[in-house]
């Protein structure tokens, strides 16, 4: 792939390697200035992929986005555990300055809302559209308005 054609996918939003890359560097800086450069152009490729990732949310790895950044909106208090799977039009949200925690191996459906200072165990699926502002259990599914939760296997939920 020669390089206008990866610039062109990244602006774009086929491509999100770019923007974990900055996201990473930014994370790991530790001099103000570079970190405000940094937070700079995250934000400007976060819009360019119609996002947002804010500066303090902490990733435990690079999420999943089947869909990319389209939509997908990330507090900067947030917490995301590693091989979590986010589709499109995702919000994880905060309220008076907390947001979710949401634990490892998580899938996020589509156009759900994750909002306020909850825990989100291991291994759950949230359903597209569910608006989740309660602590789910690990090895859930958490479905419809209001959210339900479903046993999902054996063991206490």
């Amino acid at each position: 792939m020669s390089a206008g054609a990866w610039l062109r996918d990244v602006y774009y939003g086929r491509s999100t390697g770019l923007f974990w890359r900055l996201f990473a560097w930014r994370e790991r800086a530790r001099r103000p200035l570079v970190r405000r450069a940094l937070t700079f152009f995250v934000n400007r490729s976060a819009h360019a992929h119609g996002g947002y990732v804010g500066p303090g949310a902490v990733m435990g790895g690079r999420p999943s986005l089947p869909h990319g950044l389209r939509g997908v909106y990330i507090s900067r208090y947030a917490s995301i555990g590693p091989g979590c799977r986010i589709y499109q039009n995702v919000t994880v949200g905060e309220v008076d300055g907390q947001a979710p925690q949401i634990g490892a191996n998580c899938l996020i459906g589509a156009g759900a809302v994750v909002i306020g200072p909850i825990r989100v165990g291991d291994n759950v699926r949230i359903g597209a559209g569910a608006v989740v502002c309660r602590d789910v259990p690990d090895n859930c599914t958490v479905v419809a308005q209001p959210p339900r939760v479903l046993v999902r296997g054996e063991g206490p939920c």
